[in-house]
């Protein structure tokens, strides 16, 4: 038997794994945010701590900005129209982007450079699932 279909939520993933673009309202689920929360998990696996260890949505977005930068339109075009945009990174502070390598020590260039084609702001900027697994980090491993 096939369970009954469910609405969307925008709780799909536990708070610390949620892309940003679920955490800003967007109302539709897709595979980047899968690579988002497995990025997460990876970075995660390396340091024995998350990533982003945020207690509420807005305090996991600063947690992402602090490390990421806060986004701006020349870095996720359309980031402006989704719906929590105004109340979540409008009035954020503007922080500038942090080396990954400061929040993950241990990871090796090509796991860097891996981990943050998985951790692009805008979803369609993000490696696939396909290319992650191609990924020069995998014949290293």
């Amino acid at each position: 038997m096939i369970p009954p279909t469910r609405p969307l939520t925008t709780e799909v993933v536990t708070l610390w794994y949620r892309a940003p673009e679920l955490l800003l309202g967007h109302g539709k689920y897709s595979t980047p945010v899968d690579i988002w929360s497995v990025a997460c998990i990876f970075a995660e696996m390396v340091t024995l701590s998350p990533l982003f260890e945020g207690d509420s949505e807005i305090d996991q977005l600063q947690r992402i900005f602090r490390t990421l930068g806060t986004p701006t339109e020349s870095i996720w075009n359309g980031i402006s129209l989704l719906p929590q945009y105004d109340t979540m990174v409008k009035s954020s502070i503007l922080y500038s982007p942090k080396s990954l390598s400061q929040s993950v020590p241990d990871m090796d260039a090509n796991g860097l450079d891996l981990l943050q084609k998985m951790l692009l702001y805008n979803p369609s900027d993000r490696i696939s699932a396909r290319n992650a697994l191609s990924h020069p980090y995998f014949t290293t491993v």
